[in-house]
């Protein structure tokens, strides 16, 4: 692997940076909406899963004793 010298190491990243595009804000705020609105989702999900499983060990437990 070829060795780069600091300065050209610089360039290079320079170079790579200005290839970047960034979103604009309306896709930024759109994105957070979605995340938003799918980890609610989600949460809202998951407590029901977590909620019917309390209910069926509470309910098998109920049958032992």
């Amino acid at each position: 692997m070829a060795k780069v010298t600091p300065g050209e190491f610089i360039r290079q990243v320079r170079a790579e940076g200005s290839k970047v595009v960034w979103p604009s804000m309306k896709e930024t705020r759109t994105t957070a909406i979605m995340v938003l609105i799918m980890t609610a989702m989600l949460a809202i999900f998951f407590f029901g899963v977590d909620s019917a499983f309390s209910a069926i060990v509470k309910f098998l437990l109920g049958l032992l004793g």
